[in-house]
């Protein structure tokens, strides 16, 4: 119908035409359905845009979290929602849970968004305290249905992995599962499954890589 050279005839968007409107959303879905590699642009460029201080990159720190869901049996989101739980902190350094949540909403259900979009108080468990900060701070959602797998997530997953030695595996070798969570179609409840609880896997003991 159009090629991708052309445009709209409007400079407001009150002025547009039907015609118009069917050439944006001809347009969006080639858009869309690059969405997986825009994130794994954006989680590459971590490895060089960074917090100081640790001793790993948010890249490694992100793979390495990936790594250990995998390897304990994690199912597609919560590997997806590990790898890309701080993928906020360059551009959203303040709020980078909430970040990361948004970007994951419409295509993980709804446990795992609610998971990264409080593990940053979570954490604070593991260093609040060194700052004359509250520790149980996550105890205000100490009711909700996925509190223990926000637990969980960042007991197993997230304040673990910042060590140089574990083994990760690559950022390729989650492409995969990063196209298949955001091939998705958007909002489905069949995805989503709202207030269903399905926890972390059984944590794995006495495996090497862990």
């Amino acid at each position: 119908m159009s090629s991708t050279n052309e445009t709209v005839s409007f400079i407001r968007m009150a002025d547009g035409t039907k015609d118009d409107y069917k050439l944006l959303r001809q347009l969006e879905a080639p858009f869309l359905a690059g969405t997986a590699d825009r994130l794994l642009r954006e989680l590459a460029g971590q490895a060089e845009e960074t917090l100081s201080g640790y001793k790993v990159n948010r890249l490694e720190h992100g793979l390495q979290a990936a790594t250990r869901a995998r390897r304990e049996g994690a199912d597609t989101d919560w590997v997806v929602a590990a790898l890309l739980h701080d993928i906020g902190d360059g551009l959203a350094p303040q709020n980078h849970d909430r970040m990361a949540a948004e970007i994951l909403r419409p295509f993980v259900r709804e446990e795992v968004t609610w998971v990264v979009e409080h593990h940053g108080i979570f954490q604070m468990y593991y260093y609040a305290h060194h700052y004359g900060w509250n520790r149980e701070q996550r105890a205000v959602h100490s009711d909700n249905p996925y509190y223990q797998s926000c637990v969980d997530f960042c007991a197993r997953w997230d304040q673990a992995s910042f060590d140089p030695d574990y083994p990760i595996d690559s950022l390729e070798s989650f492409a995969g599962a990063v196209h298949q969570v955001f091939a998705r179609k958007a909002w489905d409840p069949a995805v989503l499954r709202p207030g269903e609880v399905t926890g972390l896997p059984a944590a794995v003991k006495q495996a090497a890589l862990l």
